[in-house]
């Protein structure tokens, strides 16, 4: 029996991943191949569980696009998209995506499919990043279906991922939507007579429940649409994806066929996961100057030597970018932040704002004791020079324990790096020349 082209182009496309990008390859062979009714899936698309595709569009595709899709859907599960959106809106999440993953794939050498999306400032950014850059109305979409979440905002539009109640019940003779409650533990591997493509149902001996992908329920063997996941169900795909990504990593850099792009964005994705208050937290504590003093104490008080803890006060100078692109609310969070975190630092503040120049009525200076907040009518709209506040602290020959700028780093930096230590607390994409940068996205 003659080979089906299609199945034979995605098994060709997806060994010549593994042999040329192995990292990459690893991830999609953790994918089974399912071809999916057309009515739903209209290109490729993914569950977190399986690589769905539309038949005549996989046999419209060159070999090379082929490894562009694969590699797609992959990377869509191994950096966890569908457990990362949380409140954001469903569609403009699902191309900051698309956004995220395609420069990294055509920087990886990977011929791209004609619909992909690319936009070159958004290069080298997380979906996270790119989310608030885009417009609400834009007119861009992915060329995929995310079918692993839902938004019923959305009425069940194109990538939504949302079944009705007869397509859950159509499926609950063993697919996902058989019992959400159990994580899917019920779910069977594909009917093996309607296996649509060679190695299907891989099992991984680490692979917990909900791994397996949907049966082929659908007219002439296709497979139905799949619900989407419940939270416990991303969160426990979550891991497992990350545990995958981290093996396939190894792999590669073990074969020397792992680029340092994408060694970059893992090792930033396996970092633990803090937010930017947890990490502005932990840098003023680590700051704080607390010290064990071993200093020879009265005769009084006799021989031996005990030691003593000292503590001091730390200088902190906190500079609010007023140009215009931080929102008064954000003001108020970041200065709420900072008064809930300098008392138990035991913090003096002393507080600046500036776009191209210092606002007049300044510096407000606050003692520990004192609550930090934003001073009235505090001024600015221009545009934004961090030159005037590294000068004016040189100028007073001050030598602050910490500098803490919140900004969206869109302007003039110091030719030279001061003798301070900066903390940049950034909104938005832009980098700094210099100091410990935290996004605040």
């Amino acid at each position: 029996m003659q080979n089906d082209p299609v199945e034979t182009k995605l098994s060709a496309a997806r060994t010549k991943l593994i042999l040329d990008k192995p990292f990459l390859g690893a991830l999609v062979l953790r994918l089974p191949m399912l071809d999916a009714d057309p009515e739903w899936c209209h290109t490729v698309a993914t569950d977190a569980r399986g690589f769905y595709y539309n038949y005549d569009y996989i046999n419209g595709l060159s070999l090379a696009q082929t490894q562009f899709a694969l590699a797609h859907e992959a990377m869509h599960c191994a950096l966890s998209h569908f457990a990362r959106r949380q409140h954001r809106d469903k569609a403009r999440w699902d191309l900051a995506c698309d956004l995220a993953i395609n420069p990294l794939l055509i920087a990886e050498g990977l011929t791209p499919v004609p619909e992909a999306i690319f936009l070159s400032e958004f290069e080298g950014m997380t979906a996270e990043e790119i989310y608030p850059c885009l417009d609400e109305n834009e007119e861009l979409k992915p060329h995929d279906d995310h079918v692993y979440d839902s938004d019923k905002s959305e009425g069940g539009q194109r990538g939504s991922g949302n079944r009705t109640d007869e397509a859950r019940n159509k499926g609950a003779g063993g697919g996902p939507g058989a019992d959400d409650n159990d994580g899917g533990k019920g779910e069977q591997p594909p009917d093996e007579r309607e296996s649509p493509s060679e190695g299907q149902g891989i099992e991984d001996p680490d692979d917990g429940p909900g791994e397996q992908p949907p049966e082929i329920g659908g007219e002439g063997g296709k497979a139905d649409q799949p619900p989407p996941l419940t939270p416990e169900e991303a969160e426990q795909l979550s891991i497992q994806w990350k545990q995958r990504m981290a093996g396939a990593a190894q792999q590669a850099m073990q074969a020397g066929k792992m680029s340092q792009l994408m060694q970059r964005i893992i090792d930033h994705l396996l970092q633990p996961d803090l937010p930017w208050r947890n990490l502005l937290a932990r840098y003023l504590n680590s700051t704080a100057r607390d010290d064990f003093n071993y200093a020879r104490p009265s005769r009084r008080d006799g021989d031996a030597i005990f030691p003593s803890l000292r503590s001091h006060a730390l200088d902190v100078v906190v500079a609010l970018d007023t140009s215009g692109s931080i929102s008064d609310t954000e003001m108020q969070e970041f200065v709420s932040e900072v008064n809930a975190i300098k008392g138990a630092a035991r913090a003096t503040v002393t507080l600046h704002a500036c776009d191209s120049r210092l606002v007049e009525g300044g510096p407000w200076r606050y003692e520990p004791w004192e609550e930090f907040s934003v001073p009235p009518k505090i001024g600015g709209g221009g545009t934004t020079d961090f030159r005037p506040l590294f000068e004016w602290i040189e100028r007073e020959g001050l030598r602050p324990d910490l500098v803490i700028y919140f900004t969206d780093a869109a302007g003039q930096f110091p030719e030279r790096e001061p003798a301070v230590p900066v903390l940049w607390l950034v909104k938005g994409k832009a980098k700094v020349p210099w100091g410990t940068r935290i996004q605040l996205n």
